[in-house]
């Protein structure tokens, strides 16, 4: 996992740019969306069953916070996180990029 960690931070602060042209000119969402993806990439390799149990064990589950670089203290975010920023992280195939990365480093 740290390895994946390491890899998929150094993707998204490539792709930061990306995300800078997305929230522009309209903010950012409460939820990063770099930390929305990661959280997308955890839910991949684990086959959790949606992202609302995700949202769930990430309450208690501290590898899950550690990868997502959360506090003890700071909340989960609510599932509804996901289906409200998924169109524009899709539009601008941010996903697809970190995944793509993630997979080439994993060779």
């Amino acid at each position: 996992m740290r390895r994946i960690k390491a890899v998929a931070d150094a993707a998204l602060e490539r792709l930061s740019p990306e995300f800078d042209r997305m929230y522009a000119r309209v903010g950012r969402a409460l939820v990063p969306p770099e930390r929305q993806l990661k959280a997308s990439l955890l839910i991949a390799l684990y086959s959790v069953r949606s992202e609302r149990a995700f949202c769930e064990e990430l309450e208690y589950n501290l590898l899950c916070r550690w990868f997502l670089d959360m506090d003890l203290m700071e909340h989960s975010f609510d599932a509804t996180v996901f289906t409200k920023n998924r169109p524009r992280l899709l539009a601008h195939d941010a996903g697809r990029a970190l995944f793509d990365e993630v997979v080439l480093a994993a060779d």
